[in-house]
Order: structure tokens, then sequence, then C-alpha cells
């Protein structure tokens, strides 16, 4: 499953290698004024790739009943969605009711392919991109180099690990505390968690600015991993090389027929970057990182006033639109 597209530069990391339906509501009676589209024709959508936090979820991390209305229409009208996040597979629990079709999220910026059939606690992994153990050791000693102060965390298929130093950012308490190098050495934390993939290394730093400290990391690992971030404090997010959202994404469009130009994809932070560059039309939120709006070729208002609900409800709209001229025509 999920063969790379042929032409396409990216890498592939390492890839270890669906479904039910569940209930539609209905869509609204009305839509909201257009977003701000990009310009000229584009091929009819079959796929809806969306980020989740600051994107398609409001503040509150609820999902709007119009946003639901929006993606059960699009499915409905044979558009397949997938939620591109970098959240781990647990934390999918927000979104798992409202996923129709085939089920599937790329979560961890693109180092997994969850089926989230199952509900909360049943997810099942269907692909993992994972960070190799030496790669991480090594991102590990560069970063503590390039920025002293540093603390890690590593996220791993059963849970995340960090150092005691590291933050309490995250919603859960760690499965283990100890130097990023114990929980990384294969002969020290257990045969149960040794066998558990690396997903991504965490890395935060107390001082600086989050695009500085983006700017650093990138400059001291180069391509021995992939950098980026979607927190609004310096928190950076390490992927094995050439593991994104985009990459992930564009072999599971592989697999199904998908071209780029029939994406649309949404997003809000730089970690949405490469996916909303790759797909054909793409949209940032109205609260983007200001490198975001640069790199998407469309705008939406903001997460909290359903800016993906707005784009869905459109697109919608005009093959409503081009179906009646169709019928017209002929």
């Amino acid at each position: 499953m999920c063969a790379p597209a042929h032409g396409r530069a990216h890498g592939y990391g390492t890839i270890r290698g669906v479904t039910s339906a569940t209930p539609r509501p209905q869509p609204p009676a009305a839509t909201a004024p257009d977003a701000f589209a990009p310009s000229g024709p584009r091929p009819r959508p079959r796929m809806i790739a969306t980020d989740l936090d600051g994107t398609l979820l409001r503040d509150d991390k609820s999902v709007s009943d119009r946003t639901v209305a929006a993606l059960a229409a699009a499915e409905e009208a044979g558009i397949e969605v997938f939620f591109v996040t970098g959240r781990p597979a647990r934390w999918m629990n927000v979104v798992s009711d409202h996923v129709h079709g085939h089920g599937l999220a790329i979560c961890g910026n693109g180092a997994a392919v969850v089926d989230l059939h199952g509900g909360p606690g049943a997810h099942r992994f269907v692909k993992l991109r994972e960070l190799e153990r030496e790669i991480a050791l090594d991102v590990v000693r560069r970063l503590r180099a390039a920025a002293p102060g540093t603390s890690f965390a590593i996220e791993r298929t059963g849970g995340l690990h960090h150092e005691e130093t590291y933050p309490p950012l995250h919603m859960e308490p760690a499965e283990s505390v100890a130097p990023a190098e114990k929980l990384l050495a294969a002969d020290s934390v257990g045969a149960a968690v040794a066998d558990q993939p690396v997903l991504k290394v965490l890395a935060h730093h107390p001082d600086l600015a989050p695009d500085e400290f983006l700017v650093v990391a990138r400059a001291a690992i180069g391509d021995r991993a992939t950098v980026t971030r979607s927190s609004p404090s310096a928190l950076l997010e390490i992927s094995g090389p050439g593991v994104s959202k985009a990459s992930t994404l564009e072999l599971c469009c592989a697999e199904r027929g998908i071209a780029p130009e029939e994406v649309v994809a949404f997003g809000d932070m730089p970690n949405d970057i490469e996916m909303l560059t790759w797909a054909g039309t793409s949209y940032a939120m109205g609260n983007a990182h200001p490198d975001v709006i640069a790199a998407a070729s469309g705008r939406t208002v903001a997460n909290n006033e359903d800016g993906v609900a707005v784009v869905i409800e459109q697109i919608l709209a005009d093959r409503r639109t081009d179906g009646t001229a169709d019928r017209r025509q002929g």
C-alpha cells in the first residue's frame, strides 16, 4: 500500500507495513461567503487533506457542527477526507467520531497512517515511517551542541518518554523519564519499549524564539532528519529523513490514483508548508503563520470561524452549479 507517485522528489524513510461508515449529518442550509480562493481553472477535487489544531479544530479543540456537516457532505459527494496532523494516534479521539469512508488519518507529521474506525483506544497503525534509533541519537547530540539547554522527548508508538527537564506541554504523563540518550538506548529501556518504533523526537528550548530555534536546528541537523514545528512555543518536531505530512500524503494519494492537482489542503503552521505546496490547491487559515500564508495558493477565514467548512461548502456549491450547467448543455 501507499507506493510513491512516480517522478516526485520526496524521500520516503522507513515504511513498516479499511472499513465501516459512520452516520453522516446533514449539511447546513446555506454557505458562508467565499474564501480567498486561488484563481484560474482547477480540476475537481478528489481529496481534502486538513490539519487539525489551529485549522479544522477551534481553539477549544472542538469540531463545530458546521464542520462535521461539511466533512460528511464532502464524502457523500465522493471526495475523500484525510486528517493530516502532528498529533500522535492516541490523541485522535477528537475526530474519531467524524470519520467516514476509509477512516484513515496521517499522524505524527507523516510518521504513521492510522485507521480510526476502532474508536478511542482502538486505533490501528496501518503504516509506520519510523525514525531510526541511531539517527535519533545523532539528532540529540547535534542539538545539544548547537543549542545548549535543549530538553527532549521521544514519541514512540506506545507513548511519550521524556527528560526530567522537559516541560509539561502535553496531554498525558510520560511513560518514563530519563536522559534522551538512555531513552533511545536499546539496552536500557526494556525490551517492550525498545521494540516500539520511534516516530519523532521532540526538542524544547526555554529561551530561544520558536522560529530562531527552528533555524538553528535545521542548520545543525541538515538532511539527517526532517525538522519542523507546529507549537507556538519553542518546541520542534523531528522525524525521519524525508518524512513529512506531504510525503506520506503523496504515498496515500498515489495508492488511490489521486494526482496532486486533485487535492485541496488546509493548514496553519510551518509543519503544513510542504503539504500546502504539494497540493494542487491549498488554503492558509486566517490565523496562520506568515510563512504558511506565503506558501498556500489561497486563504480562508480563521479556524474559529470554520474556515475549512467555508471552503468545502463552496467546493460543493460549485460542483452543483457545474452539474446543473452540464445538464442544461446536454
